[in-house]
């Protein structure tokens, strides 16, 4: 099951794992709408590259 979850008006990709019995979203998404960058994707690249390089994985 795919579907659309709104969230202050603007859409994140969301599916349901029925073995896993979890939602998963869609991480670009969330990014978008949590930091209202014009450019997520590049946003989240480089809040990975800052993360590894502070020593997370």
């Amino acid at each position: 099951m795919s579907n659309i979850k709104l969230f202050q008006d603007q859409k994140i990709r969301t599916t349901f794992n029925e073995a896993d019995q979890k939602w998963y979203f869609a991480i670009i998404d969330v990014v978008q709408v949590l930091t209202e960058s014009s450019n997520a994707p590049r946003y989240w690249s480089d809040l990975k590259r800052k993360l590894v390089k502070e020593g997370f994985s």
